[in-house]
């Protein structure tokens, strides 16, 4: 039998109860006011905070309670950052067989611990990774206390900020990111700046974050960094396991992060406004509604593409555009976008949503619109056509909104119109600027179709997600 190997309690007494029965009866009220919540049994991720509970405990408790406490998983990924050492590694517990907390001990899946340890020099066990760590070991009451089934956990400690890194975890991971395994997100966010301010940095890492845009996140942060914010030493303790947790959001178009809770220390009775840490709460789910319902494989790509620079070149050296062969689903009636960029600058933009038109021949439409129609620059010429590279986003069909809080910023893009007036911005707009979504909204309804800063806010609205791809 192997002998046992307990991870004790590091933080009992500090950040929360260490008498068993005083950290259920805190547990509970925690829990209670989300006693009639949905519960779900498509959980896939949470994104939780960790701070003492007297500050967190019900932003906390908000998200585990959406999982539904009769699903089994088969095992809970408990990843967060490092408060102790940097490593620059990911730290995963091949060391514990267990973890100890007042509600009694949790088994640490020691054989998937044991094969991420293989994959080196990616991950390494060091022990001061998880001593005194305390942003895994606070979440692990609430789990124990509101699932009916306790599956053993996999710790990870990330003790680096080496996005590549990120990237490689999460191709390690992966394969275990599905409906049978839950993945804990540890992070507080804004640590230390007034209440207003707090306020303001979390609503946009929010927003981004909801996105499940890893680009926009980036620029959140870098946009928070940018304001020098009195008092902000970070936007997130534990960035980099949301970095890691938003990399799927790439790989699953219906992945979906909803928010469930924000709160302050300022809001704690314990807590100041002078100096303030931030708590959010989020679930991750699919959502198949949340997916485009049109899809493209490589080849149905390279066929617009193709087509596109054709058309183009055609027209510029007057020569007959070759029979290029084309399947039923580029026939359907849907919207394109043409980009041309010479240089990594932009050269040409025109977009139609031809929701009566063939797709093949909105891009060869939009391809010949973009090269010889776009008024902001002259026609290309045959001696540009090397030096200019083509992009395209095919358009899903608009969906009408009834208001901006139905608009998934960085997912989809926006359509508005009032009277006469209508203007859009695609999705990836939001990923070369740094604003907010009421900024992306507002810049839209001024720059784009003219009725104002504000028109968006009475104006018709529209969403719609794009299919990007682009030659090389």
């Amino acid at each position: 039998m192997e002998e046992k190997h307990i991870r004790q309690a590091a933080v009992a007494g500090q950040f929360y109860p260490a008498d068993r029965q005083e950290a259920i009866q805190e547990l509970e009220n925690h829990f209670r006011p989300f006693n009639n919540c949905e519960r779900r049994n498509d959980i896939q991720a949470v994104i939780v905070p960790h701070a003492g509970w007297v500050f967190s405990g019900e932003v906390a408790a908000s998200a585990f309670a959406h999982i539904n406490p009769d699903k089994t998983y088969e095992r809970i990924f408990l990843i967060g950052p490092s408060h102790h050492v940097y490593l620059d590694a990911i730290a995963v517990d091949t060391a514990s067989t267990h973890y100890a907390t007042p509600l009694g001990e949790v088994e640490v899946d020691s054989a998937v611990c044991q094969e991420l340890a293989k994959n080196q020099p990616l991950f390494k066990y060091d022990l001061r990774a998880f001593q005194r760590e305390h942003c895994l070991e606070v979440e692990l009451p609430f789990l124990q206390h509101h699932l009916k089934h306790m599956p053993p956990i996999v710790p990870i400690v990330i003790a680096t900020d080496d996005f590549a890194k990120l990237i490689d975890l999460n191709d390690a991971l992966a394969p275990y990111f599905n409906q049978h395994n839950l993945w804990v997100i540890s992070s507080d966010f804004s640590h230390y700046p007034n209440y207003d301010d707090a306020c303001k940095v979390d609503q946009r890492m929010a927003e981004a974050i909801k996105s499940g845009n890893v680009q926009i996140l980036g620029n959140t942060v870098e946009r928070n960094e940018k304001e020098h914010i009195q008092g902000l030493s970070t936007c997130a303790c534990g960035l980099s396991g949301i970095f890691t947790l938003l990399l799927n959001c790439h790989r699953d178009a219906s992945l979906t992060v909803k928010h469930i809770m924000y709160r302050n220390s300022g809001d704690s009775p314990y807590g100041d406004h002078d100096h303030v840490v931030g708590y959010h709460s989020f679930i991750l789910y699919p959502d198949q509604k949340a997916a485009p319902a049109f899809t493209l494989d490589r080849d149905e790509m390279a066929t617009l593409l193709q087509i596109a620079r054709e058309s183009i070149q055609s027209a510029c050296t007057h020569q007959p555009m070759p029979v290029i062969d084309i399947n039923e689903k580029l026939t359907q009636p849907l919207g394109a976008f043409v980009t041309l960029h010479k240089n990594e600058q932009l050269r040409g933009c025109i977009g139609h949503f031809g929701e009566d038109t063939p797709l093949h021949r909105i891009v060869k439409e939009m391809a010949l619109a973009a090269a010889f129609d776009d008024p902001r620059f002259p026609k290309v010429t045959a001696n540009e056509l090397d030096d200019i590279s083509i992009e395209i986003s095919v358009l899903t069909p608009l969906q009408r909104i009834q208001n901006a809080d139905e608009f998934i910023y960085g997912r989809q893009g926006i359509y508005m119109r009032k009277g006469f007036r209508s203007g859009t911005f695609l999705p990836q707009v939001a990923e070369e600027v740094d604003w907010t979504k009421e900024e992306f909204l507002g810049h839209c309804a001024r720059d784009k179709a003219g009725i104002g800063w504000n028109g968006w806010r009475d104006a018709e609205l529209y969403t719609y997600e794009a299919i990007r791809f682009e030659e090389g």
